[in-house]
């Protein structure tokens, strides 16, 4: 069997708005999938439903067999779209943290990266840019020998250079056997390294296909589709 995520008739409501409504997915392995919709479609909530940090009102989610739980986790590697590190802490202190809370972390992968990156590992993490901020928080997360990766707007607010060495971190170091979900509003950037993509438009999925279905039934690219679809 080659699907690694399934999720079955998600809902989530926050008061009176629906943040998610029947979402149905199946993901196979060795994909790098674009969960793409502007802001507010429900592309966080689905992310950290996936990733169990929020629980669904109705429906389940499935990991490589597993019901999403504490089990999971210890095998998904989840990149929020906020900084989640201690900003006094040095570049290398956060790998080590890394190193001793996750069994599947590869530090030295992870210390090779920051090498090609040039970021200084003695620095502080408050006393680096934005952009470098970013590289080193998915430094980390790629650094894992995860099942599954969850990116939320890894691309996010830094420049284009910048993002161009975070999409090229992706695509290298993500284990060939894991599926790599990229959530972004930014499709010109990400589509290069897309295998599949999924649409999500106020909280249902409005399309899951191929990239190269897409090119050859539509003869557009996904950022232009993105813009017939959303009217952008």
């Amino acid at each position: 069997m080659n699907e690694l995520l399934v999720c079955k008739d998600l809902e989530k409501n926050y008061s009176f708005v629906k943040a998610l409504n029947n979402v149905n997915l199946n993901l196979e392995k060795g994909k790098i999938i674009g969960l793409l919709g502007p802001n507010g479609s429900g592309k966080t909530t689905l992310i950290k439903i996936i990733a169990g940090l929020l629980k669904a009102d109705k429906g389940e989610v499935f990991i490589d067999g597993e019901k999403v739980s504490e089990k999971t986790k210890s095998f998904v590697s989840y990149l929020p779209e906020r900084n989640y590190l201690d900003d006094t802490m040095k570049v290398y202190e956060t790998v080590d943290l890394f190193s001793d809370f996750y069994d599947d972390f590869d530090k030295e992968a992870a210390f090779r990266m920051l090498e090609n990156l040039d970021i200084d590992i003695n620095r502080k993490f408050k006393n680096l840019s934005k952009g470098m901020k970013e590289k080193v928080q998915l430094v980390l997360v790629m650094s894992r020998k995860a099942k599954l990766y969850l990116l939320d707007e890894p691309i996010g607010g830094v420049d284009p250079a910048t993002r161009d060495y975070i999409l090229n971190t992706i695509v290298s170091n993500y284990a060939k056997e894991s599926t790599v979900i990229i959530s972004t509003h930014l499709i010109a950037d990400v589509e290069k390294v897309l295998d599949e993509f999924i649409f999500i438009k106020n909280g249902e999925i409005v399309l899951q296909t191929s990239v190269d279905n897409l090119r050859e039934q539509k003869g557009v690219s996904v950022d232009e589709y993105f813009r017939e679809v959303f009217k952008c």
